[in-house]
């Protein structure tokens, strides 16, 4: 059963002098998240990654189509409901240094949350769980706590925004590109951190442009071009088998270490011409107020049409 469900879902937005025009953001995506599974959702800067992310978790409205968690549509949810979602379900932003006041010190996001969720727990039983947070991160909680922003690396702020996560007991987490900014090192414990989440049951939706992070560490990708979802299913299938010229695109550009630049093929990518979507559904007509839905091509790997751009 999933957790997250975007069903067609839309984001647009009025631009221009006096809002004369529309752009759109995100067109008519739908994929889910399921507990213990961990989704990479993919693509270039600007094309709609972190719009659906907000949407996700309330931050930004839905144009049309519905967000729906446990079967709740989140766009109706109000009051008790609502606090509710967020015990469940949080995100973790990509800058973690703007997730914090300089003038107050780093562990104040962790206690914010006792006096506005758990005013009822004791100081003694909230550090315990402070600690317990922090130690499931690989935070020691003696070198992190009492210590202001600018005295923690990135890694320990990102991860210590995870503890807060954890704090609240969720089941879902929006990963929105938390470790591009981190060093490589930082890089590998946040994400094996992930992957023991994710063992433990939490659903994952990690937000990157970087494919060899998607590849390393989800379940299933979704691969967005231009707001529009062109392929999802299994990571495997999708890197192994890309059916979509933009997914096919977007693996060539990765450098190969055994490979000189100087000798990279230019030009379009083998394949770039095909549309599998219209070799699956030949009758099916390319529609020019959006995308068709996608074409399984193997079970739950899925390709959108190529020709509409």
């Amino acid at each position: 059963m999933s957790m997250l469900t975007l069903d067609r879902v839309w984001k647009s937005y009025r631009v221009g002098a006096f809002g004369g025009r529309e752009l759109t953001a995100v067109r008519d995506a739908s994929f889910a998240v399921r507990p213990g599974e961990l989704v990479s959702l993919i693509g270039e800067s600007g094309s709609g990654k972190t719009t659906i992310g907000r949407m996700a978790l309330r931050l930004t409205p839905v144009s049309k189509g519905a967000i729906t968690y446990d079967g709740q549509d989140v766009s109706a949810l109000t009051g008790r409901g609502l606090a509710g979602y967020y015990r469940n379900v949080q995100g973790v932003f990509q800058d973690p240094f703007s997730s914090y006041n300089p003038i107050f010190k780093a562990d104040r996001v962790l206690h914010t949350i006792r006096s506005g969720l758990f005013p009822e727990v004791g100081a003694a039983e909230w550090r315990k769980r402070v600690d317990a947070a922090l130690e499931s991160v690989r935070l020691d909680p003696r070198q992190v706590l009492d210590k202001y922003p600018h005295q923690l690396s990135g890694g320990q702020l990102q991860r210590m925004l995870i503890a807060r996560a954890l704090l609240l007991d969720i089941r879902l987490l929006i990963a929105d590109e938390i470790i591009s900014m981190l060093d490589a090192s930082t890089r590998i414990d946040v994400l094996n951190l992930l992957g023991d989440l994710k063992a433990r049951g939490l659903g994952i939706l990690f937000i990157t442009h970087d494919l060899s992070l998607g590849h390393y560490i989800s379940d299933r990708a979704v691969i967005l071009r231009r707001g529009v979802v062109v392929e999802m299913g299994p990571t495997g299938k999708v890197f192994g088998e890309p059916l979509h010229p933009y997914t096919r695109t977007l693996l060539s550009s990765v450098p190969q270490l055994h490979t000189k630049w100087e000798r990279t093929p230019a030009g379009p990518v083998a394949g770039a011409e095909r549309c599998v979507y219209h070799e699956l559904r030949p009758d099916e007509p390319c529609e020019p107020g959006g995308p068709p839905a996608l074409a399984s091509a193997d079970g739950d790997h899925l390709v959108g049409c190529a020709r509409l751009d």
